[in-house]
């Protein structure tokens, strides 16, 4: 198999080019495409005849070469669109469709220039991404509504639950997720006991660690720290698996049999997240406070019974209960949006990761503005 080459011979009625060897992108194409581009910047004026006769094997990118050379004639300007042949001579029956096929597709990309200053531009993408936004949250608020009818549909006809379903996202979400949330509270409290043991103790305050450890942890780092691993743990999972079942059809199949995919999927989830994100809340604030007294027994010398007896004296029920309240309305928020975006795959396994991904994020955010929301309205109860 031979290279692709060429001669040129110039004639009266101008250049002929006498292709020979092996016109295929693995046999030296790319070798001779420059000196093919400067040959047609320099002929453009003049009529070209291309002989095939010596070639011995063509593909698609030769074809490409040799139209877009032939092209850069003026005459080429000039012959019918039909005529795909046009000045090629010595031409095999075989390459005749691929030469056809190059002529119709040799017109350049179309590039869209964007014009305007950068502040315009800018402007532009806020303005798409802010309508963007809206029509993400009213889509949301629509699920949640969707939601809201699924859940009262079955809460009021208890038998359409699915208990076995319940039970087992509750291991899964819950009960397999309980060593990592104890072990991360655990390590919270200490750092909070190591960072209240070195700003108190430059005013001789070592004491009320205590109320620091009791009152964040119980209030505010045990729960808020909890749904955000949850979120990032179970709600992606949420999203993977029900996107999962929408590539793979499953969801349209179960709608054909009759089965809602509210009730199967989406409710049995989010009952389960319900109850479980509380619990974890509770043995996430435990654990926070065995490693905050544990550092502060070993760092500041207040032992255990101390510890417990300033706590109950110090820290009331009320910031316990904060801490609880917030539970459900985080898992409520977490599962809705996992199931939510899972629900919005379609297409490839590339839109299962970007939903994946949003699942997190949108989680994230909406238990940070709920935390928000929160410690503003029990700082108006003065709780």
């Amino acid at each position: 198999m031979s290279a692709a080459a060429f001669e040129l011979q110039e004639t009266e009625d101008g250049w002929c080019l006498e292709a020979t060897g092996t016109w295929s992108l693995g046999a030296g194409l790319g070798n001779i495409d420059g000196k093919l581009r400067r040959f047609a910047e320099k002929s453009m004026s003049k009529a070209l005849k291309i002989d095939l006769s010596g070639v011995e094997t063509m593909d698609t990118a030769g074809a490409m070469m040799l139209q877009r050379t032939m092209r850069a004639c003026s005459q080429r300007e000039q012959m019918a669109d039909d005529d795909a042949l046009y000045g090629f001579d010595n031409v095999k029956e075989g390459y005749k469709g691929l030469l056809a096929a190059a002529a119709n597709h040799l017109s350049p990309c179309e590039i869209d220039v964007n014009q305007g200053s950068a502040f315009v531009l800018m402007l532009e993408r806020v303005g798409r991404g802010t309508e963007d936004l809206m029509h993400e949250i009213l889509r949301l608020v629509s699920y949640l509504g969707e939601v809201l009818v699924g859940l009262y549909t079955v809460l009021s006809r208890p038998k359409r639950l699915r208990m076995t379903s319940i039970v087992h996202h509750m291991e899964e979400s819950g009960l397999n997720a309980t060593l990592i949330v104890g072990l991360m509270s655990f390590l919270i409290g200490a750092v909070i006991a190591f960072m209240g043991a070195t700003v108190l103790a430059q005013f001789g305050a070592q004491i009320f660690v205590v109320e620091l450890i009791g009152i964040t942890v119980l209030r505010e780092f045990g729960v808020l720290l909890t749904a955000i691993l949850i979120a990032g743990r179970s709600g992606s999972a949420f999203t993977a698996a029900i996107g999962s079942m929408k590539l793979r059809e499953e969801i349209d199949a179960m709608e054909a049999m009759g089965i809602n995919p509210m009730e199967a999927l989406v409710l049995p989830r989010l009952i389960a997240m319900v109850f479980v994100l509380p619990a974890l809340t509770f043995i996430a604030a435990m654990m926070g406070l065995i490693g905050g007294g544990l550092v502060a027994w070993l760092q500041m010398d207040i032992s255990p019974a101390m510890f417990l007896t300033r706590t109950q004296d110090i820290i009331v029920v009320e910031n316990f209960m904060v801490g609880m309240v917030k539970a459900p309305f985080f898992a409520f928020a977490i599962s809705v949006i996992g199931c939510y975006q899972g629900m919005r795959v379609s297409g490839s396994a590339e839109e299962l990761g970007r939903h994946t991904t949003i699942s997190v994020v949108q989680s994230l955010f909406t238990v940070i503005l709920l935390d928000a929301g929160f410690a503003i309205f029990f700082m108006e109860l003065n709780i």
